[in-house]
């Protein structure tokens, strides 16, 4: 599938990595990685389970604490801020979460007003109401308004998920395995909605994955996380011309079957 061209911002980057630490007991997952996501760029993690991806993330939105290093986001260095201020910085960020994180006893309808009522105070009904039908207009799923969450398929429910992270506009995605468990036509489709999201939206994506057709569809930038360093960057070709034995194993397992 051919990508709509993208204009990336390669001057000032919205997120910036140095020096990243992170160990859990002996386990060094994280050795000292450096990282940049520019505006505009859906910018693609790969290694396989374990290697510290989602730990990536994790950090980025101050879910964990790093052990060393410098990380920035929107010019503001994490380890200095106040609860507050990174409360702030959430917003700013969508977290779209491998599992979707739907509340089961919710309609879509009120998924998608919870993050809105609790983050924008004295929005009238009206604009709630407007907010909600329009994302769920964004993700194709405005039919599924008043369904209850096991009502949906999969694809359905990472659809809902993505839908109430962007009801609160963000300027940086951050998306989790996001074609997990899904069949390989759903998974497809939410490629497709990740790039759909970067143009409507203008938005800029740190995707984790280990799905190379997830990868090559939505990256405009693909990196390799290997033995806790970034070891391949590019674009999906110049990063598996390799014969590199840790890298090679990776694409015959996603192609050659």
């Amino acid at each position: 599938m051919d990508r709509a061209e993208t204009i990336i911002d390669h001057k000032n980057a919205v997120i910036s990595i140095r020096g990243l630490k992170k160990s859990f007991e002996k386990n060094e997952v994280l050795r000292g990685i450096d990282l940049d996501l520019y505006p505009g760029e859906n910018l693609v993690v790969l290694g396989r389970s374990g290697t510290g991806k989602s730990v990536l993330i994790k950090i980025i939105s101050g879910l964990l604490k790093p052990d060393a290093g410098e990380v920035k986001v929107f010019g503001k260095e994490l380890t200095h801020i106040r609860e507050k201020e990174m409360q702030e910085l959430r917003i700013r960020m969508g977290f779209s979460f491998q599992n979707s994180a739907l509340y089961d006893s919710m309609t879509v309808r009120k998924n998608l007003e919870f993050p809105l009522v609790r983050n924008k105070k004295g929005l009238s009904r009206k604009e709630i109401n407007s907010a909600v039908e329009d994302v769920l207009d964004a993700v194709g799923l405005l039919q599924a308004i008043n369904q209850m969450p096991s009502e949906l398929s999969g694809g359905q429910r990472k659809r809902i998920g993505i839908a109430r992270t962007l009801i609160l506009n963000p300027e940086v995605m951050l998306y989790d395995e996001p074609t997990a468990g899904l069949d390989p036509i759903t998974s497809i489709e939410i490629n497709s909605l990740i790039n759909e999201v970067q143009q409507k939206y203008k938005t800029s994506s740190i995707i984790i994955t280990h799905d190379l057709t997830c990868a090559k569809m939505t990256g405009n930038r693909i990196t390799m996380l290997l033995d806790g360093k970034f070891e391949r960057e590019g674009t999906f070709d110049e990063v598996f011309d390799t014969d590199d034995e840790r890298v090679k194993p990776f694409y015959d397992y996603n192609f050659i079957k």
